[in-house]
């Protein structure tokens, strides 16, 4: 790898396996990687293990992980240090500006809400939603690593703005909220409910942790990658009524459920859910095998994610719903697994 270094330019990651933070690193770094691939001639992403090579990692000052240096072209002694963010877009923007390469990343408008102490107030005390704030320093190696993380974590309740806003402010820039906060560290995560309550966050620091806090925190129905879980949308009054009507023995018995299933969906005027349930009972009733070929297109559409956000939720929803339908009849005894 030295021996290519020097010939072009290249951006090096010495890491240590052990190391959590290479750990948290290295998926976005194979990334980096892909994103340059095909374009070794122009410029190298690489790695070292710093920690079995440490002849290496003692001739270029290596004294923590991941230390990240950029190796100019003609330059084989003396890297830049590289200080900037721990994040795909920031790493591929700094590769590009100094080799002159393109990468092939489609860059995605960052989700996180970006809040300065002119803005705070409006944002977050005074918006009638709840917030989940990261105070950090630009200079900070944690903030720095948690960085990606808190876009996906963004990225992933992007669908629930009106409930739930993930927000980050540059203590060091914007110190008013930050003092007000008592923000001593960083990164320093905050929650703030809708009630006007502020909290500490003290849980972990995986996309799962921060999604199972806020689902707790906020209601929401969120899973890992921005789906909906397999509850969202679920009225339980009318997933009763869907056993019964599975368990009818007969047309005219399914009829009346299906009628009560109707009248009851017409009062929830408020859960738009209801509407689907009412739907799905009119075709079930109509055609038998409906749930199951509509559930496995819907599947299709989910899984390969082919339509705006806004859509998938809708589309999730649909599905959960119709998997009451198709789980009642998996579960009926011999001599009704017929709708």
């Amino acid at each position: 790898m030295l021996d290519t270094i020097g010939s072009i330019p290249a951006l090096v990651e010495f890491y240590a396996p052990w190391c959590g933070h290479c750990k948290s690193l290295a998926p976005i770094y194979e990334e980096l990687g892909q994103a340059f691939s095909g374009k070794d001639d122009q410029v190298l992403i690489a790695k070292v293990d710093a920690d079995a090579h440490r002849d290496l990692g003692s001739r270029f000052g290596i004294k923590g992980f991941p230390t990240i240096k950029w190796f100019p072209k003609g330059v084989k002694g003396d890297p830049e240090d590289y200080s900037g963010g721990r994040d795909l877009d920031s790493l591929s923007s700094f590769v590009s500006k100094k080799s002159g390469v393109k990468s092939s990343i489609v860059k995605v408008v960052p989700a996180v809400t970006v809040l300065t102490d002119a803005t705070f107030d409006a944002e977050v005390l005074n918006s009638g939603k709840n917030a989940l704030v990261e105070f950090y320093a630009p200079w900070c190696g944690h903030c720095k690593t948690l960085a990606p993380i808190y876009e996906k974590v963004a990225q992933d309740f992007a669908n629930d703005k009106n409930t739930v806003v993930i927000a980050n402010l540059d203590a060091t820039e914007e110190k008013i909220a930050a003092e007000k906060y008592g923000v001593t560290g960083y990164p320093t995560i905050k929650f703030f409910a809708a009630d006007g309550s502020v909290e500490d966050y003290r849980g972990g620091r995986s996309e799962q942790d921060f999604i199972d806090f806020i689902n707790q925190k906020t209601g929401t129905q969120r899973v890992a990658g921005g789906l909906l879980s397999a509850e969202a949308g679920r009225i339980p009054e009318l997933d009763e009524l869907v056993q019964k009507f599975v368990q009818a023995s007969n047309k005219d018995e399914k009829k009346t459920i299906s009628d009560k299933a109707l009248e009851l969906a017409a009062t929830l005027t408020t859960n738009s859910s209801a509407k689907y349930y009412s739907r799905f009972f009119e075709k079930t009733l109509a055609t038998p095998t409906y749930p199951a070929t509509e559930a496995a297109r819907l599947a299709k559409i989910i899984k390969n994610k082919s339509v705006s956000r806004v859509r998938l939720d809708e589309f999730s929803i649909r599905h959960n719903i119709l998997s009451v339908f198709n789980n009642a009849v998996a579960a009926a005894p011999a001599g009704k697994d017929e709708l």
